[in-house]
């Protein structure tokens, strides 16, 4: 299958969209959408951006579009639309598994879609910088941590899951999709997870249980009464598996005051998080 040429996501200042294809999923179309600062070069670093279950990737491109000058950093959100990719298997849980329980291959696995659009990045000298940052919210979020989880973290300098509704707890003994159980997470997987600094944000007004894709079943339940709740038993989970398994734990909770499940609130204040990181100096 032919490289799509990515140069028309940084022709001009501004926002782009462009479709595409990922090599593993042909036929499934994806669409990138670029936010641009006005003085690029490939100097800068990329962001990749997850958005959540009303795969509004537009929109995500556009919360992030007022922080890109700033930042210096290039933000492209990654829509994985319904008529492509439909349902939670295939985005917040990665296709790891099909309806009825059967394992997918790993090649099948879209969490391994950021990471190759990264490589394509680097091959067509979009960007030089060997590092990007991850930012997902609400199916995002949940995309986001899953991905890290299986070892999706090459290249990878900062990663924020941000408002999600359900995680999978860093614990074998609860059953994959609410923990790591029944999965080939092993212990040294587990504390490689443990030990990458992740950012787990929560929006403290982020309370309400009664939107249509809030979670409700008893396991979901299991993690807390709501999604800033369930962000507080994730960590809670991360610390009592650090030190279970003897590793520091390098991840974080960010409390944000006062918003709620509100994908540009989260955005604006993941943003300056992910550009500190990413313009950060290399030990």
């Amino acid at each position: 299958m032919a490289l799509i040429d990515l140069s028309p996501l940084i022709a001009a200042p501004g926002a782009h969209s462009l479709p595409y294809s990922d090599p593993a999923f042909p036929g499934r179309e994806l669409i990138l959408h670029a936010a641009r600062p006005v003085a690029w070069n490939p100097a800068y670093p990329v962001a990749l951006i997850h958005h959540g279950v009303a795969r509004n990737g537009r929109d995500y491109r556009d919360y992030w579009l007022p922080h890109v000058d700033q930042g210096r950093m290039l933000a492209i959100a990654i829509e994985f639309p319904e008529a492509s990719f439909p349902e939670y298997l295939l985005y917040n849980f990665g296709n790891l598994h099909t309806k009825d329980g059967t394992p997918n291959p790993r090649e099948q696995w879209t969490f391994g879609i950021g990471p190759r659009l990264f490589d394509v990045l680097l091959a067509q000298g979009i960007t030089t910088t060997r590092r990007y940052g991850l930012f997902g919210h609400s199916a995002g979020g949940q995309y986001v941590h899953r991905m890290l989880s299986f070892g999706y973290r090459d290249h990878v300098a900062v990663a924020v899951t941000a408002n999600a509704g359900t995680y999978a707890m860093p614990d074998p003994n609860i059953d994959w999709p609410w923990g790591l159980g029944a999965t080939e997470v092993t212990p040294a997987d587990l504390r490689a997870l443990l030990r990458f600094p992740l950012t787990i944000m929560a929006g403290t007004a982020d309370t309400k249980t009664t939107g249509k894709f809030f979670p409700k079943g008893p396991k979901s339940l299991r993690q807390g009464p709501h999604r800033h709740a369930r962000a507080h038993t994730y960590l809670a989970t991360g610390q009592r598996s650090a030190a279970e398994h003897g590793v520091p734990l390098a991840w974080r909770l960010i409390d944000v005051p006062n918003v709620g499940h509100d994908g540009r609130g989260m955005s604006d204040a993941a943003a300056p998080i992910v550009a500190n990181a990413l313009n950060a100096p290399l030990d």
